[in-house]
């Protein structure tokens, strides 16, 4: 990937290579060890959008040579709820390896995350490239395969969640897993803007939310990660499933239980969390 313009900073304030490389060894060494590190915003600043996308990229790039395959990006921070429970005020995007994509069926080990969150989304897999021109909502639209429901289970590799934008973005986009409804629908038939959604822990409601609240349509948010991604040189593909954003605030997921969302004309989607 490569720096997106308008991100570069004047010589006196760029985070160094140096930096970025220990930021990323940070964090890399917190998630193969299970521990929670300190924030990386003393290496790398807590808004210089160029240096913490490097360091995400230097995670990733160590991820695919391991033998992880990419399957998609999430995007993160487009809820005015969620932005306020972490402080920030813009969107921010992580890269999905094969490996974080659960089924509804099967458990899922609170040990293989550090500090768990829960949040509803609308995913979307792509039947095209989102490569070459305008970018613009018909392009955009005719992208979409289909749209599904959705939870992404948001973890971070930074103690206590003390985070700042550099911080969450450096580390992936606090990214865990993820897990995909049955229920497909084209955007034909559904119209993500309008969706309402209920999230429940163990039948216990803990977040709602609608489609706006999501950058004010879900869309919109998908057309702001593909002009992105092609900045960065990573464009989107077919095939790739799109975590398109929390429709409500996220929920702290600590013990053992089954979280459910239903969102209006996705159906639902269950996953369940083990001490196993």
């Amino acid at each position: 990937m490569s720096t997106p313009p308008g991100t570069s900073l004047p010589p006196t304030t760029r985070a160094t290579a140096d930096a970025i490389v220990a930021a990323a060894e940070r964090l890399s060494t917190a998630a193969a060890t299970s521990t929670p590190c300190t924030p990386v915003r003393d290496l790398i600043g807590t808004d210089d959008a160029a240096a913490a996308y490097a360091v995400q990229e230097r995670i990733v790039a160590d991820r695919i040579a391991a033998g992880a395959k990419v399957v998609g990006r999430k995007i993160g921070l487009t809820s005015p709820a969620v932005q306020q429970q972490l402080g920030v005020d813009q969107p921010d995007f992580g890269v999905l390896f094969d490996d974080m994509h659960c089924q509804e069926a099967g458990p899922i080990p609170l040990s293989r995350l550090l500090q768990p969150k829960v949040e509803a989304e609308i995913a979307f897999v792509l039947a095209h490239d989102l490569v070459d021109g305008p970018l613009d909502d018909a392009q955009i639209r005719a992208a979409v395969d289909y749209a599904v429901a959705a939870l992404e289970i948001v973890d971070s590799r930074i103690s206590g969640w003390d985070i700042t934008f550099g911080d969450t973005v450096a580390d992936n986009g606090s990214s865990g897993l993820f897990v995909l409804g049955a229920d497909r629908r084209t955007l034909d038939s559904f119209d993500p803007v309008a969706a309402q959604m209920q999230m429940f822990i163990d039948d216990t409601e803990v977040s709602t939310g609608t489609g706006a609240a999501c950058l004010g349509d879900p869309l919109r948010a998908l057309a702001w990660l593909a002009r992105m991604a092609r900045e960065f040189g990573q464009p989107l593909r077919a095939g790739q499933v799109i975590l398109s954003g929390a429709l409500g605030p996220m929920a702290v997921i600590d013990t053992a239980g089954t979280v459910r969302a239903d969102i209006t004309g996705l159906g639902s989607v269950t996953a369940t969390f083990t001490q196993e």
